[in-house]
């Protein structure tokens, strides 16, 4: 045989048995597949179903904010919320967490609130508050001879009132006393007219005051544009120019606010701005020469608002070393859903911000932020106003020139009309659950001006 034909032979015994070996094979694998049933079905892919959270983000008397949570891929689902099984939301939500508002709803009642997403039902229960009482027994006071007045006010409780100004009186033998006291202290029966010293380069002083503040632990802080802090025997100047903190180009400091000895804000003219930690003073930049009103925190944010002739007014918002802008303007045309005018006083609340001007009260729509809406409307007759501050949602109070004073319950307000006249004229408030106390100054002829208080009692 030639190599030829025997490499032919060789070729064709090796396919038959890799032919054989190939039918084998296959017929091994459908044998398997023979063992399960065709008609069984493939096991489903696990999936977790499209759900919400809900959970309450305040109540007013009338107003629920409503936060909706989307758990999965809820992105192209439908969602409906009801209250009482009534509808008020269905559509479609972009973003993760969103805040539903409602309104319309009646004081001290329990709703139960339905997030409906395809076959999967969240539900919760909201209470509205209750409305505060209008009502209070009222006691007013005067003090001083001459050009006395009152810029600062706080409450520690009913039998320990503080407030601050310039009140002059005669000397023993009916002079006129060129060195004006400059606190009252009331004892729960009594005002007794005080002199507030404080050491500066080893010499007594006694600067009229401008703001008095009170912490939750009873510390009293004044500020006569500089830092008064209390001590063992009495307060404490820090002349923070002296001390570096502060320069010949900034302003004095003359508001407070804080949560402890540890975290005190101090404002003032020319936009300034300073901090104490317990141990030391720091300048915070606010990026505004408009003259600083009023500031008030809520823990997390610290709000500060301010105006000034040919300035434009500006609402900052200070969280975690970041100063924000959320308002500065120097014209002002009149919107309905964003503050309008110059901003004289803030006040916080359960994450809702209010905002006063002249003749409106403003409240943060959702949140915190420079929007607003207004929930009391002044006019022409009740210009002028210049504080606000409250207890909760539902007891709000507004004071200011004319003797304007106005009280929030929740539902509506009320004028007192008994403090109306037009000699008194209120410059500050303090509030508590039973107690409100606004001072300011009073004319009598048109000249004298004397230090005005007005402590309300609630019945």
């Amino acid at each position: 045989m030639q190599l030829s034909e025997l490499l032919i032979t060789v070729n064709r015994n090796l396919l038959k048995k890799l032919f054989l070996f190939f039918v084998f094979i296959s017929f091994v694998l459908l044998a398997d597949g023979c063992k399960k049933n065709p008609t069984e079905p493939e096991k489903p892919i696990s999936s977790v179903p499209p759900s919400l959270e809900l959970s309450v983000d305040g109540v007013s008397c009338t107003e629920a904010w409503i936060n909706v949570k989307k758990l999965n891929d809820t992105t192209f689902l439908p969602i409906s919320v009801k209250i009482n099984d009534k509808e008020f939301f269905h559509g479609f939500l972009a973003a993760m967490d969103t805040v539903l508002f409602v309104d319309s709803l009646a004081p001290s009642t329990t709703y139960t609130v339905k997030g409906i997403v395809l076959d999967t039902v969240k539900e919760i229960t909201i209470t509205t508050l209750p409305t505060t009482s209008h009502n209070f027994t009222w006691q007013t006071f005067t003090f001083g001879e001459r050009t006395s007045t009152f810029y600062d006010v706080a409450i520690i409780d009913e039998n320990n009132i503080w407030a601050v100004g310039e009140i002059y009186m005669n000397d023993s033998l009916g002079n006129p006393d060129p060195n004006a006291y400059n606190a009252v202290h009331w004892n729960g029966s009594k005002w007794e007219i005080k002199k507030i010293s404080v050491l500066y380069k080893d010499n007594l002083t006694f600067a009229p005051l401008e703001s008095v503040f009170a912490l939750p632990t009873g510390e009293i802080i004044f500020s006569s544009g500089l830092p008064y802090l209390p001590q063992a025997d009495g307060w404490k100047l820090y002349h923070l120019w002296d001390m570096g903190v502060l320069t010949q180009n900034d302003g004095r400091v003359t508001n407070i606010w804080g949560t402890s000895m540890n975290d005190l804000y101090f404002v003032g003219s020319k936009g300034t701005i300073v901090h104490y930690d317990g141990k030391n003073w720091k300048k915070i930049e606010s990026e505004t020469q408009t003259d600083l009103t009023d500031v008030y925190g809520d823990g997390d944010n610290v709000f500060i608002c301010g105006y000034k002739d040919f300035k434009p007014t500006v609402l900052l918002k200070y969280n975690n070393g970041i100063m924000t802008k959320l308002i500065e303007e120097d014209h002002f045309e009149y919107k309905t859903d964003f503050i309008s005018g110059w901003i004289k006083s803030i006040w916080v609340k359960k994450d809702k911000l209010f905002s006063l001007t002249f003749y409106d009260l403003y409240r943060s729509k959702t949140s915190t932020k420079g929007e607003g809406v207004a929930i009391w409307k002044g006019d022409i007759n009740s210009w002028g106003s210049n504080a606000v501050r409250g207890n909760d949602v539902n007891d709000i109070f507004t004071t200011g020139y004319n003797g304007l004073l106005w009280h929030f319950n929740g539902v509506g307000w009320k004028k007192y009309d008994e403090l109306g006249e037009t000699t008194n004229h209120y410059r500050c408030i303090s509030v508590t659950d039973k107690l409100i106390v606004i001072a300011g100054f009073k004319y009598l002829n048109g000249i004298d001006r004397y230090g005005l208080l007005t402590i309300g009692k609630r019945k």
